[in-house]
């Protein structure tokens, strides 16, 4: 793990209000928050600082770092 990723779970993120969780997360140090729709196609590659959201009707309901 780098050095500059924030020591988070990123399952405390599920549930809340995306632009909530989107505050929350950067509070805590990740440098990108991505929201995405439900089956978004996206990139795999893993990015440091990342914190990426699957958001269905305004609420976090995945979170996963990468």
């Amino acid at each position: 793990m780098a050095a500059n990723e924030p020591q988070d779970n990123p399952d405390g993120y599920v549930g809340l209000d995306d632009e909530r969780a989107e505050r929350l997360a950067r509070e805590r140090g990740w440098s990108t928050v991505r929201k995405l729709a439900p089956g978004a196609i996206i990139t795999m590659e893993y990015r440091f600082g990342r914190l990426n959201f699957e958001v269905r009707d305004g609420r976090v309901t995945r979170a996963w770092k990468g």
